[in-house]
């Protein structure tokens, strides 16, 4: 689908490519945090149980953001579970019901993605010219900052 916003064809591809790895990690940590979510054990149950379906539900709504960011630049967002295993740099890791341990690895996924789109960041805004996703990553940028800051508190 060519667009007429600005953004060369070349770049726009380069700027969906980006934003279709980052999409593919959004899924992988939305089923990681919905697993936990479904199988949480210990005396924070109701609480933590309760704190993942906020997660998850927020997440749902950046991956719907995400998807469309692509659209918007004029290219096809990945939406196989193939695709995004291939494309993704999280792990979907192992089954596992302690607390601390699901903790640390959501904990350490949202920080992963912050830096991913930290790195990404120059290279959208200066090296492709897309102002609006730039805009737009630094929005995802901030809520998952959000996410790892109170994922952290139940750490400590």
């Amino acid at each position: 689908m060519k667009t007429g916003i600005g953004i060369s064809d070349k770049n726009s591809q380069a700027v969906a490519l980006i934003l279709n790895k980052l999409l593919a990690d959004e899924h992988i940590l939305y089923v990681k945090t919905r697993n936990y979510h479904w199988n949480i054990e210990g005396r924070n149950f109701i609480e933590l149980h309760k704190f993942y379906e906020t997660l998850y539900t927020e997440m749902a709504e950046t991956i719907d953001e995400v998807a469309e960011r692509i659209r918007k630049i004029g290219h096809f967002a990945e939406g196989r579970l193939k695709d995004f295993i291939k494309l993704a740099s999280l792990e979907e890791g192992e089954y596992t019901t302690k607390q601390e341990e699901q903790l640390q690895n959501l904990l350490d996924d949202h920080e992963a993605i912050c830096r991913s789109i930290r790195e990404h960041l120059p290279e959208v805004e200066d090296k492709y010219k897309d102002a609006g996703t730039t805009d737009f990553l630094t929005g995802v940028l901030k809520q998952h900052e959000k996410w790892a800051w109170m994922v952290r508190a139940y750490l400590h």
